[in-house]
């Protein structure tokens, strides 16, 4: 089975269990999902991530000690992945990584879109310090994204990114995922965007941790 650890912090099961019935719908993956406590923004800064690291690995340890066969680091910063992989026996596949990976396989004109300040390093690693990135207009954190204002403000500046020369476009927040950007950015402006959900859920499948 498949451990999801989530970043942000909430009460309602079917928001958390979220990224697994995405992977679960594509790649047939079964899996048990858990939040870190008492980070009811999630990861959107320094300080913030800071803080979640030993939630993290703590989580991590847990969901290995329940029988879980591999671990999927639900956050595109991948927060704490060298000491989570440090303190785990069992592979971990981490979205930002697994995102910029893909990207870069397409070797297309690419940019990068989140909820901080600047792109996150797994993208600078794999894209290029250079990397064009951008932030919707009014998304601060990965709750903003969950209003619709915030899914226009994310639609919106995709468009942008797409009009100033990118042909792919990867996501660097998991919030993307649970509110179907890819699948709105192909409907309405049919390019292509790369969801950082989706794109660990294919690296997961080749470790088939059903």
């Amino acid at each position: 089975m498949l451990g999801i650890i989530r970043v942000l912090t909430h009460d309602d099961r079917q928001f958390v269990e979220e990224h697994g019935r995405l992977i679960q719908r594509e790649y047939g993956i079964v899996s048990l999902s858990r939040c870190i406590p008492d980070q009811r923004k999630g990861i959107y800064d320094d300080a913030s991530q800071i803080l979640a690291v030993p939630k993290i690995v703590a989580l991590g340890q847990a969901l290995q000690a329940e029988g879980c066969s591999a671990l999927f680091l639900s956050c595109a910063a991948d927060p704490g992945l060298a000491e989570l992989r440090r303190a785990v026996t069992i592979p971990i596949i981490s979205a930002g990584s697994a995102s910029a990976s893909v990207a870069a396989m397409l070797k297309r004109p690419a940019a990068v879109m989140g909820i901080g300040a600047d792109a996150p390093l797994p993208f600078k690693q794999l894209l290029g310090e250079s990397v064009i990135y951008a932030r919707p207009e009014g998304v601060f954190n990965t709750t903003d994204l969950l209003t619709p204002q915030g899914r226009e403000s994310a639609l919106s500046c995709a468009d942008t990114l797409y009009r100033q020369g990118a042909q792919v476009i990867a996501f660097s927040c998991t919030g993307f995922s649970t509110i179907a950007l890819a699948d709105s950015i192909r409907q309405h402006l049919g390019k292509i965007a790369i969801d950082a959900v989706s794109a660990a859920g294919l690296f997961i499948s080749q470790l088939a941790p059903r």
